[in-house]
């Protein structure tokens, strides 16, 4: 079978979209199927840019392909007459995200009008209500988190399929170190800045470690002014690059515990690469799915989002070693629990 897998894509950005993908192709691949991978290049500023992507999606012909996997918006707009999706999220600005300091139809150019600015917005709703509507039966989502969003703005059912790790053989625990741990792709909804404006209220010797790039350099440079305007040097390191595989296992295995921190996140492999690798997960109500899968002084800390919480519980670690151990050992085993594997994924959407 030639199976054609497609997802969006910001130049010269990889992420956790990206790397689902690519684990899902190589899956395949090791199952026997002949898989390519598209990444449909997708700009949403300025916002009239997102009816050409739309079109763009629509006016695309798979010749020679016996199924069609979609993701993000627009990519599952694709026509082809044998499509699953397996959706990571929507256009969000559309959705949760309006009215927030996240909506960019609040916050486009003056040469657009606010009604037309309305109007590509209702756009991006009537399209996905209609197509999305027809594969209602087909459409698996990434978390609960996900799940609700779709079922709440569009009234359209799916199933939930959580993402497993392409490589978990590969993480692995050592020594607890001084250090909380955050890789991910810079942005203001990943909230690496609170992470930084914490370290500026912690007691104890706790370090932080950031690392990754952002789809926009100010996100990147905000995070250098933080850390000169509160004159935390010493206390935070920003490796302002993408690292390697073997790097962030090692970070993983040598780190304290793990912070993920972002704003209603749909999945995230944060938290279930933090539990592979035996650390506890700090994070917030507010962060969308990890904190369904944390527990509670369990296999980690769910705070609100404020410095001080999280400085708290940074500083809760760093003093009881023990507990941060333990807790490691139970974040392993709530991930087995959790029971995300990749014969499962592959039996629900080829089958």
């Amino acid at each position: 079978m030639k199976i054609m897998i497609i997802n969006a894509m910001v130049p010269f950005i990889y992420g956790g979209a990206e790397f689902l993908v690519k684990s899902l192709s190589d899956k395949l691949i090791e199952y026997g199927y002949d898989v390519q991978i598209i990444r449909l290049p997708f700009s949403w500023w300025p916002i009239d840019n997102i009816i050409d992507g739309i079109l763009a999606a629509r006016l695309i012909k798979l010749d020679n392909v016996d199924m069609m996997i979609g993701f993000k918006f627009p990519t599952y707009l694709i026509p082809h007459e044998n499509k699953k999706i397996w959706l990571i999220h929507q256009f969000r600005q559309a959705y949760d995200l309006a009215d927030t300091e996240y909506d960019i139809f609040t916050q486009h150019s003056d040469n657009i009008s606010e009604k037309y600015a309305k109007n590509i917005k209702q756009t991006i709703i009537n399209v996905d209500n209609y197509y999305l509507k027809q594969l209602e039966g087909k459409i698996f989502t990434d978390s609960y988190i996900t799940f609700n969003r779709l079922l709440k703005f569009n009234g359209i059912k799916s199933e939930v399929l959580f993402p497993p790790l392409v490589n978990e053989t590969m993480f692995y625990t050592e020594k607890m170190g001084d250090y909380i741990f955050y890789p991910s792709r810079v942005d203001n909804l990943k909230r690496q800045y609170l992470a930084v404006e914490a370290m500026r209220y912690t007691k104890s010797k706790v370090k932080l470690v950031l690392t990754g790039k952002g789809g926009c350099t100010e996100d990147e440079e905000n995070i250098f002014r933080l850390i000169e305007k509160y004159n935390i040097s010493d206390k935070v390191t920003y490796i302002n690059r993408f690292i390697s595989d073997k790097e962030k296992y090692d970070f993983y295995a040598c780190c304290l515990g793990v912070v993920f921190i972002p704003l209603d996140e749909d999945y995230g492999y944060i938290t279930i690469e933090a539990f592979k690798s035996f650390k506890p997960v700090i994070t917030c109500f507010d962060s969308g799915c990890p904190p369904l899968l944390v527990q509670h002084e369990k296999s980690g800390y769910i705070v609100n989002s404020t410095a001080q919480e999280i400085a708290a519980v940074m500083d809760m670690l760093y003093e009881n070693t023990k507990n941060a151990i333990e807790m490691g050992q139970n974040a392993n085993e709530r991930l087995k629990e959790l029971n995300i594997n990749w014969e499962t994924v592959i039996e629900r959407l080829i089958h």
